[in-house]
């Protein structure tokens, strides 16, 4: 498993409930721009629409190589690829407690990509801090033990 693109703002900005695991609908050029490593994950959304699963903001930069049939447009919409009873199982989760569907990676799995999904839960100013302090603390005691060593 190779993975293409993470999403470390997604952990400082959310907690994470629950992983899933989608596949994406992309184009040749795209695909091929993946490969390259060219994404960003950082300001992308899923949201549900008609009872389909859509990737919003994922920015995958155009194939530079590509002919005249790719799309221009490098932040479009992808439709994401997962089971009736899951997304039904999300929708109500999303509907219900008022969590957010957000991507955590870009993957490939064997010849496929994947996209790990996570429904997420915003954190308020004092969590984040409370993350960094605990990060921090966390640094100095590793700091500490190397020098010991």
């Amino acid at each position: 498993m190779k993975t293409i693109a993470y999403n470390k703002y997604a952990t400082y900005e959310y907690f994470i409930l629950e992983k899933y695991e989608a596949g994406i609908v992309l184009e040749g050029a795209e695909v091929k721009s993946l490969r390259a490593g060219n994404c960003n994950l950082k300001e992308s959304f899923c949201f549900i629409r008609e009872g389909q699963l859509t990737l919003k903001n994922a920015h995958i930069a155009v194939y530079d190589k590509a002919g005249a049939f790719s799309t221009k447009e490098s932040k479009r919409d992808r439709r994401l690829l997962m089971h009736r009873f899951e997304i039904d199982k999300i929708v109500g989760k999303i509907n219900e407690k008022g969590y957010t569907l957000i991507p955590l990676s870009l993957y490939f799995s064997g010849s496929l990509i994947k996209v790990e999904l996570a429904l997420c839960k915003g954190k308020q100013n004092y969590d984040k801090k409370r993350t960094i302090a605990e990060r921090e603390q966390k640094r100095a005691l590793e700091r500490q033990l190397k020098e010991y060593k």
